[in-house]
């Protein structure tokens, strides 16, 4: 069983801001696949279980707002018996440039809350990441360009990207995650 977590936070102040780039996509992959969720209010988040490629996912959108996301993830994993290596985490990320991604097997929070709080729920930093950038604009406070909404301009990067890593996402079910890395990860342009 495998564990796709789209972070963001809850609530319709933040549907598109830049912070809720996880939450997005999930609906966006979904939607892809023509599945019309029905959400469970469960773990401090909103689940899905679906079957892909044979296999048993579950999708998790954590509701505790992003610097608690490691409570909804933890419980769902004890609930579940879901090891930290069936895990897949999809964030955003301030590094990247914007149309950008990166697909990580493990590594710091780099500063992110939402993935460090994870590490700090479950004990670890060994679960696999979907980083998909959202610039950084060193002009304006970090908490204020996060929370963001996303321009009509990078909307229509984002998405671009979200159609390509649809095929990502449909690759991750298939294929080893190194594979997978080598792949598809490409540098900033």
């Amino acid at each position: 069983m495998k564990l796709i977590v789209g972070l963001g936070n809850p609530g319709k102040d933040y549907d598109n801001t830049r912070h809720n780039i996880g939450f997005s996509f999930i609906d966006f992959y979904l939607e892809s696949c023509n599945i019309k969720p029905s959400w469970s209010k469960k773990f401090n988040g909103l689940l899905l279980k679906e079957k892909i490629n044979g296999e048993d996912v579950i999708f998790l959108k954590p509701q505790t707002f992003m610097n608690l996301s490691g409570d909804s993830v933890s419980k769902v994993m004890n609930y579940y018996h879901i090891s930290v290596d069936e895990i897949l985490i999809i964030c955003d990320d301030l590094d990247l440039n914007i149309g950008n991604f990166k697909l990580k097997l493990n590594g710091s929070s780099g500063g992110h809350n939402g993935l460090k709080d994870i590490e700090n729920k479950i004990r670890s930093s060994e679960y696999k990441r979907l980083k998909i950038g959202i610039s950084n604009n060193k002009s304006i406070d970090t908490k204020d360009y996060v929370l963001g909404k996303l321009s009509n301009s990078d909307e229509k990067i984002i998405h671009n990207v979200y159609l390509y890593l649809c095929d990502v996402l449909n690759d991750y079910f298939c294929i080893p995650f190194t594979d997978l890395m080598s792949k598809y990860n490409r540098k900033n342009r």
